[in-house]
């Protein structure tokens, strides 16, 4: 058999086959299938496109009929605040994917699930001309067993039809995005064929205890022999369950342990073994540390499957307004990723199934901007995302596509549950978010109370929920969104907003400082840009009434880059705020928000908004308390020679003393230092420490920069900075400092 599987491997490319000594026999079809679309749901009578499999309908060659329909480059922006999903400027269409696949004679008699990880929109999968099922999940597996269907020693017709958004049934468990206009359907995640004894471990969920030093290892068992037909017939199979612990990188065993169970036939049996683990790795961002753990399942005739799944030793809790990371405090610090959102972008191509460039995206640039979460938000991502952040450290919190309300209960309940067993693995994963600014009492009293007890070591998001709406609240994300034009009512301030002003206690925050659990500011900022450094669709009105028209995209960055800055400065001085989350870091271009990068998004090109978060989230620093005084307009310029008074805000989200040097300067328009001072401060672990600062401003009237260089012992320096207008002038000119200064 194994000749036979090698002399496959290598005369059909397009098959990846792995197998565990014959227990569990892979076959992995990802690559090019066949692919046509349909106005009607009859199969094309001629396939005249092929496509890559993960992937969405976009990457079909040629191109499909309404390409061009979904990925529209605007030569310039229309001001809009939502779209409505049925408004559709294309024709819904089937698409249907086909690919021949030879399955080896030596698998007959094996039971073959076939597994398609993420579907879009409305799944049913047909085998040799047969009906395999159908299923509406859109962000978990949908998976069908078909050994009745499959020709041994023979090639093997496979055909999936996926349906369009629109037809998406109404009891389905997938939220509308407001600020989406095109919904590409697709296969978007890996499709195997798996072959198994009669017994099969359909679900591995592995859930780590730091604090109780062992591992829960829940099953779900999928026996496929026959239901009871006669009166007396077995209705349930002694089956046994081996599980071992191991080290990922050295295969060092740590743990073992095994159970007996009753598996019911021709169903799902759950089975849980509790395994202690006395010494081992803790997995945190700054070391991902790994271990697998194997599952054998056994009949009275042998192994009748084998898996692996890869997680970490991890406890991610609260206490009172904090999330603790293994027991000790941690302040969350990061950004956003709207994956569906990414998927319209004209320029998506094939990026998101690039590991290259995942990798560059989740890795290289957070680590450099000192993020240590991100939200997948209004949508969830590939399996191999999730990989990739449990093995380079990162954390994610993980919210379903929720928004507008769309399903009924037990679908929800269904899909929500799927979810929690199929990445549960993932030590990234430290937040299942529910619902994106909304409420539901049923996914909030009823489903999250349940699925707690599946998975205790999450934390649980219930999007705009708070605990005087739900039984159990366990964290809240309130989002703060300042400086909205058209929020703001007639006649009012319109520079209502102090930008800089640290001590700014709005309503929003001040139910942030009464609450008695965690609050992730997940979103905030509203002043997007599209790639080429157009304001968005959602801040058109916000650029105009800060920068006026018609300004150059290079002023346009400048100013979102020191508005970022100065924002989340403002956030991370309040110590009641567990986690910082910026909005947004992927996102559709030409959309109604939009993220931080220049160009096509292939390059990954940072804008100085970027540039300048390495500083706004650096974990220890000092921050300028004062008012910006070039944006905010009707601020009054400072006399001559006269005393600035202001406070630096210290922050130090470390779990030690941060001991430096903060130096403190006036720069004029050329950068010439016209004041300057240096001193020692010493920030306490996760207290805001103010710093008095008094300085002697210039008799030059003009623009100044005013920079707080905050250096740490054995650091580099974090730098904060305010623009500042000194007398009466004609133009006030500033200078424009490089955020990578040594």
């Amino acid at each position: 058999m194994k000749h036979l599987l090698l002399f496959l491997l290598f005369c059909i490319p397009f098959l990846a086959i792995s197998a565990n000594d014959g227990e569990r026999t892979t076959i992995n079809l990802n690559g090019t299938w066949q692919f046509d679309q349909t106005t009607t749901a009859f199969p094309p009578a001629k396939f005249t496109r092929t496509i890559p499999v993960p992937g969405l309908v976009h990457l079909a060659t040629p191109k499909i009929d309404d390409y061009d329909q979904f990925f529209k480059r605007a030569d310039q922006v229309e001001a809009k605040e939502q779209h409505n999903l049925y408004n559709i400027d294309y024709t819904p269409r089937y698409s249907w994917y086909r690919k021949s696949v030879f399955v080896a004679k030596e698998l007959e008699g094996k039971e073959a699930m076939i597994t398609i990880k993420k579907s879009q929109y409305v799944t049913q999968v047909y085998v040799n001309g047969i009906d395999m099922g159908t299923s509406m999940a859109c962000y978990t597996p949908v998976e069908f067993p078909i050994s009745k269907a499959l020709k041994f020693g023979a090639e093997n017709e496979i055909l999936i039809k996926v349906g369009d958004r629109v037809w998406l049934p109404s009891e389905a468990a997938g939220g509308t995005d407001k600020e989406k206009e095109h919904y590409l359907p697709g296969i978007w995640d890996d499709v195997l064929l798996s072959f198994t004894g009669n017994v099969r471990v359909n679900r591995l969920l592995v859930l780590p205890s730091v604090a109780g030093k062992r591992v829960t290892v829940k099953a779900q068992i999928r026996n496929f022999k026959p239901a009871q037909i006669f009166y007396g017939d077995a209705m349930s199979d002694s089956v046994t369950l081996d599980i071992s612990i191991a080290e990922k990188l050295t295969g060092k065993v740590v743990a073992s342990k095994s159970g007996r169970f009753a598996a019911k036939r021709d169903n799902n049996t759950e089975a849980v073994l509790e395994i202690p683990i006395p010494k081992f790795t803790n997995w945190t961002p700054d070391q991902p540390f790994l271990y697998v753990a194997k599952a054998t399942l056994k009949t009275d005739k042998g192994t009748s499957d084998e898996i692996g799944k890869q997680f970490g030793m991890r406890d991610f809790t609260r206490k009172g307004k904090f999330f603790y990371l293994n027991g000790e405090k941690i302040i969350l610090r990061g950004t956003n990723v709207t994956l569906q959102r990414f998927f319209e972008d004209p320029d998506c191509s094939n990026l998101v199934w690039d590991k290259e460039w995942v990798k560059k995206l989740l890795v290289d640039y957070p680590k450099q901007l000192n993020w240590n979460m991100m939200r997948i938000c209004v949508g969830i991502a590939p399996e191999f995302w999730y990989d990739i952040a449990d093995e380079y450290g990162l954390l994610f919190q993980n919210e379903w596509l929720y928004w507008q309300n769309h399903g009924w209960d037990e679908q929800i309940r269904k899909e929500y549950t799927d979810w929690v067993w199929t990445d549960g693995n993932h030590p990234s994963i430290a937040i299942w978010d529910a619902i994106n600014e909304n409420w539901d009492d049923y996914i909030g009293n009823v489903l999250i109370p349940d699925l707690k007890k599946l998975d205790p070591t999450r934390i649980w998001d219930a999007g705009y929920m708070t605990g005087d709406q739900m039984v159990q609240d366990e964290m809240d994300e309130p989002h703060p969104y300042q400086g909205v034009v058209n929020w703001i009512q007639p006649g009012a301030n319109r520079d209502i907003y102090p930008l800089g002003n640290l001590d700014f206690n709005p309503k929003i925050i001040q139910e942030i400082n009464s609450a008695g659990v965690p609050q992730l500011v997940n979103e905030y900022g509203w002043i997007w840009l599209w790639r080429n450094g157009s304001p968005s669709k959602l801040t058109v009105e916000v650029f105009e009434h800060y920068l006026g028209k018609n300004s150059s995209p290079e002023k346009i960055w400048e100013f979102q880059a020191y508005w970022m800055q100065l924002e989340t400065e403002w956030l991370r001085s309040n110590p009641n705020i567990a986690g910082v989350l910026a909005f947004c870091y992927l996102a559709n271009n030409y959309g109604y928000t939009g993220d931080w990068f220049a160009g096509n998004i292939k390059d990954l090109k940072p804008t100085s908004t970027l540039d300048w978060f390495q500083h706004a989230f650096a974990p220890a620093g000092t921050f300028i308390n004062l008012t910006d005084e070039r944006y905010v307009r009707l601020s009054k310029p400072h006399q001559p020679g006269s005393t600035l008074l202001f406070n630096l805000a210290g922050i130090n989200n470390l779990n030690k003393t941060a001991n430096g040097s903060v130096n403190v300067k006036l720069l004029n328009a050329k950068g010439q230092t016209a004041s300057e001072q240096n001193f020692q401060v010493k920030l306490e672990s996760f207290l805001r420490t103010d710093i008095p600062v008094s300085m002697i401003l210039p008799s030059e009237a003009g623009g100044y920069l005013l920079v707080a260089e905050f250096t740490p012992e054995n650091g580099r320096p974090v730098i904060s900075r305010r623009f500042l207008k000194v007398g009466q002038a004609e133009k006030y000119n500033y200078f424009n400092l490089n955020p990578f200064k040594k």
